[in-house]
């Protein structure tokens, strides 16, 4: 419900990659400082954060209309701008005679060098600016190697890390009650954005696989909770399981606080519900997603250059047709084609999966990381700053704590170990929906009344053991 404070200034709520109400310090420190809040979003342009692509600019149009609604129900609502923020926001602020600005940091240096320039205007015009800390479990650099410097392996990161590690400190309970701003400010409509995909609207699929927004990721939680983390240590490896905790967009998007999740796993790990190696397996992979958002503070071109400048002069391959058949998922290799169209149809792709089809593309066909890259950065609904381009980089072999050159994952080998029921491949190809199981992965082996139609499915676009050996000798000759 909404209260209200009459004859006081308002503060301001900038909300940025943290649309939730629960666990939220900036809105929090806001709410409590007696004075009525007005919250606000800027879908930013003319700077130069790297633009959305088109799978996460479906998923911000739902979740900034149910953050929206989850205000609407407490009496107030989400004042809605685009531009740039170093303009918007002191206009708003002057505007309605603000006292305050409240946000959540962020991390990396475009989105850090706006928000420290907006700073100093704000300070110098008598705001008060104050950030908080929100979107990682630990600040970058908060802890350092012995030598007083970045981490630049995981293992070693995470060890230090993890005996640190006390999400409840960072909760804090969903406002019962706001005061908002009650004075009329300007908002631009949320169809004004052009968010959502038309001529054509290609998004069905993953309207059909997600809820966006708060309630969503509390559910999604909730589900892990009951059903998948238990199982995740022993089957998260396998895509047709259904272990994974699919969280991944909802902490993209701040649906969900990652210290919300983290505590929740160590309640259930601590009350005995779940195997202490299932907890720490995901608490890991969540030690993973700070891992890279820590590599991404100290360097910030991790989407664009490699982390290892030896590989300047690598001799990447330009084939603009092998690109096509594995961007359309139609490599030939079934796990391969299952993880492309699985992207495709519903904006994701098991962790696996992703990790098959990244060392296919930049291994098996020598075509550039970054290409790889810009394709999950446009059709993934989590794709972030960091994680993204670190992945790429960890299977290119190019990153921090990159896999080693010489591993290089065999596509049929890796369908046939975590897909062996075919369960994954026959969804999303049911172009061999009719073979057994021991053809699954290699259909080309199919005798021919069994074999699908070259016009349907092809044959694979490169030989694996070929394909290996060219890339071995590739990197071996870089090293």
């Amino acid at each position: 419900m909404s209260t209200e404070i009459s004859g006081s200034v308002p503060v301001i709520v900038w909300f940025r990659d943290d649309l939730r109400l629960a666990d939220h310090p900036a809105l929090d420190a806001a709410v409590t400082s007696g004075q009525p809040v007005l919250c606000l979003f800027v879908l930013e342009e003319d700077t130069e954060r790297r633009p959305l692509g088109g799978a996460s600019r479906w998923w911000l149009d739902k979740s900034l209309a149910s953050l929206d609604r989850d205000l609407n129900r407490l009496g107030g609502q989400l004042i809605l701008r685009r531009g740039d923020p170093r303009r918007i926001l002191p206009e708003v602020a002057a505007s309605v005679g603000a006292t305050a600005l409240h946000f959540n940091r962020r991390y990396d240096q475009a989105g850090s060098d706006v928000d420290d320039t907006l700073t100093a205007m704000l300070r110098q015009r008598g705001v008060a600016v104050v950030s908080h800390a929100a979107w990682l479990l630990f600040e970058p650099g908060a802890i350092q190697t012995k030598t007083g410097g970045p981490f630049r392996v995981f293992t070693p990161f995470w060890r230090a890390h993890r005996p640190h590690l006390a999400p409840k400190a960072q909760l804090r309970r969903r406002p019962e009650t706001i005061a908002f701003f009650k004075t009329a400010v300007a908002s631009e409509p949320l169809a004004s954005f052009d968010l959502h995909p038309t001529r054509p609207d290609w998004s069905a699929g993953l309207a059909e696989s997600w809820t966006p927004g708060e309630a969503g990721a509390k559910a999604r939680l909730v589900a892990f909770l009951d059903d998948g983390l238990s199982r995740y240590a022993a089957e998260r490896d396998v895509p047709a399981a259904g272990a994974s905790s699919r969280l991944s967009p909802h902490l993209r998007f701040g649906e969900i606080a990652v210290a919300r999740v983290a505590h929740e796993v160590m309640k259930a790990q601590d009350s005995g519900s779940t195997p202490v190696e299932a907890a720490e397996k995901f608490l890991a992979e969540v030690g993973w997603r700070e891992f890279a958002w820590h590599l991404l503070s100290v360097f910030p071109d991790l989407a664009t250059r490699n982390f290892q400048t030896g590989f300047e002069r690598f001799a990447w391959q330009e084939d603009a047709v092998a690109l096509s058949a594995w961007t359309t998922g139609h490599t030939g290799y079934p796990i391969v084609d299952a993880g492309m169209r699985e992207l495709w149809q519903t904006g994701s792709m098991h962790n696996r999966v992703r990790m098959i089809t990244a060392s296919f593309l930049v291994k098996h066909l020598l075509i550039h990381w970054r290409l790889g890259e810009q394709w999950f950065w446009d059709t993934l609904v989590d794709a972030d700053l960091a994680s993204n381009p670190f992945g790429w980089q960890w299977v290119a072999g190019t990153g921090a704590d990159a896999a080693p050159y010489f591993r290089v994952f065999n596509p049929i080998t890796q369908g046939e170990k975590f897909d062996p029921g075919g369960g994954y491949v026959r969804r999303f190809v049911p172009e061999l929906a009719q073979l057994p199981d021991r053809l699954l992965h290699r259909p080309w082996e199919a005798p021919p009344l069994l074999r699908p139609d070259p016009l349907l499915y092809p044959p694979p676009i490169v030989d694996h053991d070929e394909g290996r050996k060219r890339a071995l000798a590739a990197f071996a000759e870089r090293r």
